[in-house]
């Protein structure tokens, strides 16, 4: 049995309004609510960043699993908001969780699909029997232009699994990818800010290739919506996973426990993990979960968990999730999140 043995979450305390927003650019707030799904969303500080946030996920990762981090043979950090251009973040986590300096370190990338791959690439390090168990994380400090539709959105993150093959929380059963050259979304070296395709980021990127990938999976694995109890997929917003989920035959209610989206925003590479996070906080033995992502590009990973008995352990070792994101919230004006993200520039 080779699965998720330990996992944790990190976001930032800090959010900023639907409403602050659109004061400053003179936008009617409740049409990007109403459109977006969305109220409120995270706002890293000055001392935050993708490995910050890499770094206590991963702490309350290893609670739950119980391991020594010396035990960890790699460590993948997926992101497209890495603080360097020229050094790992990776390395910096392994270094803040203690782990030897043997340990397997890369920085991973695929637009928003990049933590989801470092989890694909740790399962099959550890089930190739090459290490006993590995670390994924997907994490982002994302990035919108002053008065573009991504500002409403673009947040920060992150989500990190310990994969392994002893006392496993959640068994993998089935993996499955689908990929097109689809640019939809793109950021050239030196500029601070992404581009995106306007409406042709839903057809024919987000929905394309999630629904590929969902319809790909539960082929291969002869299954059909309702033999899940949970389902989560990529959150750019609050609207496109809960279509999404409509249209391949999913019900709200197995969406409602990953949709995050509508109260941190997007977390791009933290976004379908993060989502798995919630659902393994409340999940119960026997559970199957369907969890999909999506990166501009364009790709999308497929998983199938499903829950074991060691679940009802590990859920309370660490901060649960919506917990989490409720507690000690810090509300930020725009001049704030401004001067956090950047986006004043002098000289």
């Amino acid at each position: 049995m080779i699965g998720i043995v330990g996992y944790g979450a990190h976001v930032p305390r800090r959010r900023i309004k639907v409403e602050e927003i659109s004061k400053v650019w003179g936008t009617d707030a409740d049409s990007y609510k109403s459109g977006l799904v969305l109220e409120e969303k995270s706002v890293p500080s000055s001392d935050e960043d993708t490995i910050s946030i890499s770094v206590e996920a991963a702490r309350n990762a290893l609670k739950r699993a119980g391991i020594d981090p010396q035990k960890i043979g790699a460590i993948y950090v997926g992101s497209e908001s890495h603080p360097y251009a020229v050094k790992p973040s990776g390395t910096v986590v392994a270094d803040a969780i203690g782990a030897t300096p043997e340990v397997h370190c890369a920085d991973f990338e695929f637009a928003c699909k990049a933590g989801s791959e470092a989890m694909f690439v740790t399962m099959a390090l550890v089930k190739s029997g090459w290490m006993e168990y590995a670390l994924a994380i997907g994490a982002d400090t994302s990035q919108g232009k002053p008065g573009d539709a991504l500002e409403y959105t673009a947040s920060a993150g992150g989500a990190a699994f310990i994969m392994g093959g002893k006392n496993v929380l959640a068994e993998i059963e089935h993996t499955y990818s689908f990929m097109t050259d689809t640019p939809d979304f793109w950021r050239r070296e030196y500029q601070f800010y992404p581009e995106h395709a306007g409406r042709f980021t839903g057809e024919p990127a987000y929905f394309k290739h999630v629904l590929g990938a969902a319809n790909g999976i539960m082929e291969r694995a002869g299954m059909k919506p309702q033999d899940f109890t949970f389902a989560v997929f990529h959150q750019p917003n609050g609207k496109f996973p809960l279509r999404a989920g409509k249209m391949l035959g999913f019900s709200r209610s197995q969406m409602e426990t990953g949709l995050l989206c509508p109260i941190i925003g997007n977390t791009y590479s933290g976004s379908s993990p993060l989502g798995l996070t919630a659902i393994l906080d409340i999940a119960k033995p026997g559970d199957r979960i369907l969890m999909v992502s999506y990166g501009s590009g364009s790709g999308s990973d497929g998983f199938i968990w499903k829950v074991t008995e060691r679940i009802r352990e590990a859920q309370d070792r660490a901060p649960k999730t919506r917990e989490m994101i409720a507690k000690g919230k810090i509300q930020v004006d725009y001049g704030t999140y401004a001067k956090y993200r950047g986006k004043i520039k002098t000289g």
